[in-house]
């Protein structure tokens, strides 16, 4: 079955077990201070084996220290989904081995 769009309503309660993801531009959004520029793309690493699990891709960006991640379900038309909240639950999981704040 194909992933259906979240109401707003849905995104919110989402949100609300998800500390630092906000809901912007149509997409789940969070960025991750970390201690350097090896630090970051470690854990963006981490996220791209993550991504590749659940077949699901975010845009992520490193600016030096810092990872962005932004995602949503292309295959919907670009709303977001079930497939991201589950996306941002396992980033968060793992971003804390890799020092990120």
């Amino acid at each position: 079955m194909a992933p259906q769009p979240l109401t707003e309503v849905e995104i919110a309660e989402s949100l609300s077990g998800l500390p630092g993801w906000t809901f912007q531009a149509g997409r789940l959004v969070r960025s991750y201070g970390l201690s350097s520029h090896l630090a970051a793309v470690s854990l963006l690493v981490h996220v791209a084996t993550i991504q590749e699990e659940l077949n699901h891709h975010a845009d992520l960006t490193v600016t030096y220290d810092r990872l962005g991640i932004a995602v949503h379900t292309h295959s919907v038309g670009g709303k977001v989904t079930e497939l991201d909240v589950q996306l941002a639950r396992r980033i968060d999981e793992v971003a804390p081995a890799h020092g990120a704040s």
